[in-house]
């Protein structure tokens, strides 16, 4: 269960690669019991972030606790291997030439034999590879070496387990199956884990809450929710959801656009300019010879179509229909928001 306890803490975080700064005044907390997946596209620092707070980066400047021990600092940087954390790899990272059990024992030095075989057995008892403790990481399926590298990183029982990327080597569907497997085992362990990701769906599926990052700095945290639906900047719209941008302006009544008037309240002053971002779910329309725009491409993505839609002005917009609703490219339709849809508002 998540508490309100803080199991890590960033504060300001630096750190730079010759003349890139890759990670810019980072501050963020990690709740225990936490899944907080940090995401955002390649090069904007999340696994320079998840790397610092691993201790295989050094800050510049800023600080890391993690429990109550500064572990980064001015003056202090305590090792990874005396931070207390399990790391999982996009790679899994396991020795080919041990077996299953062997891998999973592989960070219990010090513990009797009788301890380390009752720690591997309910390891493997918990990822359900059990009686797959006497094969080679080559005799198993990518999902099956994803829990062996999970049940090695929670074997030495960590305060903290550090995710990279650990799903992007597996197939869509494995991976979908094997990510439920294992945040159900994070979850139920309560565990405090920190999750790098750049796939959109993964984060909202896998996070607590998440961390939005763009070139190294942290553009919104909160929850799947909060992200989604109440973007703070516009690039958490455009990133969050493929949103495309209308352009709209605030009068008595809503916001006018091209494709009319759209029936929300916005704490802005009369004929302020501003951008809507509107993902696929929000457009809705209608096949009509006389309508605002023309569709000029359909997707079939097997439970839904997408339709690519370009109104008068150039301006594209897309929008979802159900599977069976096929219509042709080249038709003109009116193209409306659903009105009970929250929008995501900025300034133009």
């Amino acid at each position: 269960m998540m508490t309100d306890s803080i199991a890590v803490h960033c504060e300001n975080l630096i750190k730079r690669y010759n003349d890139t700064q890759a990670v810019n005044q980072i501050s963020l907390d990690v709740k225990t019991g936490e899944i907080l997946a940090l995401l955002g596209p390649s090069g904007c620092g999340k696994t320079t972030t998840l790397r610092l707070i691993a201790g295989f980066e050094k800050p510049d400047s800023g600080r890391i606790i993690i429990g109550e021990r500064v572990v980064a600092d001015s003056i202090t940087f305590v090792p990874p291997e005396k931070r207390g954390i399990g790391m999982v790899f996009q790679d899994h990272a396991l020795f080919p030439h041990l077996t299953v059990f062997d891998n999973v024992a592989f960070g219990l030095r010090g513990k009797t034999k009788a301890e380390i075989r009752s720690i591997v057995g309910e390891m493997l008892h918990m990822v359900g590879l059990l009686s797959f403790s006497k094969r080679y990481p080559h005799e198993l399926s990518g999902g099956e070496r994803q829990r062996v590298a999970l049940a090695r990183a929670l074997a030495p029982k960590p305060v903290l387990v550090l995710m990279d990327e650990p799903f992007s080597s597996l197939d869509a569907d494995l991976r979908t199956e094997v990510r439920e497997h294992v945040r159900r085992i994070l979850k139920t362990i309560q565990a405090t884990v920190v999750f790098v990701t750049h796939d959109q769906e993964e984060a909202l599926y896998m996070g607590d809450r998440l961390a939005v990052l763009q070139k190294g700095h942290l553009e919104q945290i909160g929850t799947p929710e909060e992200i989604f639906h109440e973007s703070t900047t516009r690039f958490v719209a455009e990133f969050i959801g493929d949103s495309d941008f209308l352009k709209g302006k605030i009068v008595k009544g809503g916001i006018q656009t091209e494709i009319g008037l759209i029936k929300q309240l916005v704490d802005l002053p009369l004929a302020t300019q501003v951008e809507i971002a509107l993902r696929p779910d929000d457009i809705d329309f209608q096949i009509d010879g006389s309508g605002n725009s023309l569709i000029i491409e359909r997707f079939f993505r097997g439970a839904f179509n997408l339709y690519r839609l370009r109104l008068d002005s150039g301006q594209i917009l897309h929008a979802f229909t159900e599977h069976t609703r096929i219509l042709p490219v080249g038709a003109r339709v009116q193209a409306h928001v659903n009105t009970d849809h929250s929008l995501n508002i900025f300034s133009a």
